[in-house]
């Protein structure tokens, strides 16, 4: 029988009645990025730059540049980003130790500066906003995290202690080859 999907990094349940969540092991996240950057590299950023952007964060121990494809908001000049996995994504390990990052988004590549945001109230307010304008897929996903549908303004309180969001901050803007800003 195979073991589901967990994570060594995962933080320990402590309620035996709490779902599973979204964790999944580290090569999944790994393998899922190829995608994302190869479409970029091809020069399909303005497409696929509707929905995703690239994070360059510098690792916390080794000092490489890493890229993380991420799904993304704009909002009044920034891009919000959440994490999947909660707060031991690499990604969000690494911009707790350094958060100035470069972003790639459609044809645009900038400097920016990331702000991690833990407060759960902020994060329900951004939640019930993709939850408004994208209900099917927010849905599946607060699902996924044993939520109930609808989820009251509580539950998602409760995601937004577990799940942190970052504000992604542009410094610079450049144009890429794939467009113009």
């Amino acid at each position: 029988m195979p073991t589901p999907l967990t994570d060594r990094h995962a933080p320990p349940t402590t309620d035996s009645s709490e779902k599973p969540s979204l964790f999944a092991r580290r090569w999944f996240w790994r393998l899922i990025h190829v995608g994302p950057r190869l479409a970029y590299a091809a020069g399909l950023g303005p497409v696929i730059g509707r929905f995703i952007l690239l994070l360059t964060t510098r690792g916390r121990r080794s000092g490489k540049l890493r890229v993380t494809p991420l799904a993304y908001e704009e909002q009044e000049g920034a891009y919000v980003v959440a994490s999947a996995r909660g707060p031991t994504s690499d990604w969000l390990l690494n911009l707790r130790a350094d958060p100035r990052v470069r972003v790639r988004v459609g044809g645009l590549d900038f400097a920016g500066q990331a702000e991690i945001i833990t407060e759960p109230g902020r994060i329900a307010d951004y939640i019930e906003h993709q939850l408004a304008r994208r209900p099917r897929f927010f849905g599946a996903i607060l699902r996924a995290e044993g939520l109930p549908s609808p989820p009251s303004r509580q539950d998602l309180e409760g995601l937004g202690a577990r799940r942190p969001m970052v504000i992604l901050h542009p410094l610079e803007y450049r144009a890429t080859a794939e467009g113009n800003p």
